[in-house]
């Protein structure tokens, strides 16, 4: 059995964090086990669903790093759900209803009134069918035995079918609802394990029945716990963060997956450059019940740590022209976002506005000037530099090195002035010593 999972987003909002986790967990399931990782465009919603959103999320998962093997949109396979419908019809196991939403709601509060719980009432089979009013279509459950699997996250799962009204499969204009066609879809597409929310638990349920109904083995489910956040559950409909605004902030893609990979574990949260790394170890046996909070703090740290490790390779592409391995190397570890390299090449070769220095220091760092004149720049410049200073003027710790970096780089704080300085070069170190 080649393991394949699905992600299915409907094209009605952005991706946000919350569904790339879910896309992130399926593609590293497939990933860790040699399967296949595919998407399936749910845009069954006319109204709602545009080419747009639809754009947007193969885009947000190319940045990613999400990439499916294979696509489908649900609107371009209506001949196959036409298809298995009638197959479940001439079975008895869709049927036509008439009652109007103002009719099921009335009946609803009459349930609710008498201490009943709200499941929709099957009409005899002889029911008056009334004139000019086109059905809806409803899945026929059925009620002999309770409906059972083994969640790869919540364990045993049990639902007794006379509790759960008949879902409605299909609208009264021929458009379809969510439930039939996923399963027709994850038949097609040879989906063997459906990885998403929890909030799809009730869904699942009845979905089982479908996936006997159509003859076909029920795929294994993982329904995961939700992300919550500050204000809540996250939703595309409530503007939580999403990989448009991860993208502005300068975040990198793997800082956010690292995060996601483990978050809802006990395991530690480690910036990773690849998804390899992340899929090694990944099981959904490590995930808990209990709500995983997502902070976007946690991604800036993730974000700060990733590129302090990350090689000039995974970033070449990214940086200016005039990058190179060894600047790299010096800058990193002072780098929170990709976007700083360019203010921090800046220091090493560009020409800097004198900072603000004390009056105090004024006549140190002209003495410091002098003297990096004379050190010997092809051996260890700065240990020299700084060792003469000491001498010459007694100051060491805070007001022998602070004056120095301020009036060399600019900045009060940064890279190891050893290296720093050698790479600043002779010429350029003793002009800023001196613009002061």
């Amino acid at each position: 059995m080649t393991v394949t999972t699905r992600f299915a987003p409907s094209p009605t909002g952005r991706l946000h964090v919350g569904n790339i986790r879910t896309a992130l967990h399926n593609a590293l399931f497939a990933l860790r086990h040699g399967g296949r990782f595919l998407l399936r465009i749910d845009d069954t919603d006319r109204e709602r669903s545009t080419a747009q959103f639809d754009q947007s999320i193969r885009d947000d998962l190319d940045w990613l790093g999400l990439v499916p093997q294979s696509v489908v949109r649900q609107s371009e396979r209506t001949a196959l759900y036409e298809r298995e419908f009638e197959r479940l019809r001439a079975a008895g196991r869709v049927y036509a209803c008439h009652e109007t939403p103002e009719e099921l709601d009335l009946r609803r509060k009459v349930l609710l009134g008498r201490g009943l719980p709200p499941v929709y009432e099957r009409r005899p089979d002889d029911a008056t069918v009334p004139d000019g009013v086109a059905p809806h279509w409803r899945f026929k459950l059925e009620h002999g035995a309770p409906i059972l699997w083994t969640d790869l996250v919540r364990g045993e799962q049990k639902f007794d079918p006379a509790l759960i009204s008949d879902p409605v499969i299909r609208r009264a204009d021929g458009s379809w609802l969510y439930l039939l066609p996923s399963v027709i879809d994850d038949i097609d597409m040879g989906v063997t394990h459906i990885v998403r929310g929890e909030d799809h638990v009730s869904n699942s349920a009845t979905q089982v029945q479908m996936f006997a109904a159509l003859g076909a083995p029920v795929p294994h489910f993982a329904h995961e716990a939700l992300l919550v956040a500050g204000e809540g559950k996250l939703s595309k409909r409530l503007g939580a963060v999403g990989v448009e605004g991860m993208r502005e902030a300068g975040l990198e893609p793997m800082a956010l997956l690292s995060l996601l990979a483990r978050l809802g574990t006990s395991q530690p949260v480690e910036p990773r450059a690849h998804l390899v790394d992340l899929a090694e170890g990944f099981d959904f046996a490590h995930f808990g019940r209990a709500p995983a909070h997502f902070d976007l703090a946690e991604v800036e740290q993730l974000n700060a740590r990733l590129l302090h490790h990350l090689d000039f390779a995974d970033v070449a592409g990214r940086l200016p022209n005039e990058a190179n391995e060894p600047d790299w190397l010096l800058l990193r570890g002072n780098i929170a976002h990709l976007r700083e390299y360019g203010e921090w090449q800046a220091v090493l070769v560009g020409d800097l506005l004198p900072p603000v220095i004390a009056d105090e220091d004024r006549t140190f760092l002209a003495q410091a000037a002098d003297l990096a004149a004379r050190v010997d720049w092809a051996a260890e410049p700065w240990a020299e530099l700084s060792a003469a200073l000491k001498v010459a003027t007694g100051r060491k710790g805070k007001p022998l090195f602070h004056p120095l970096r301020m009036a060399l780089t600019g900045r009060e704080s940064g890279p190891e002035m050893a290296p720093l300085l050698k790479r600043i070069g002779q010429a350029r170190a003793v002009a800023r010593l001196r613009a002061v």
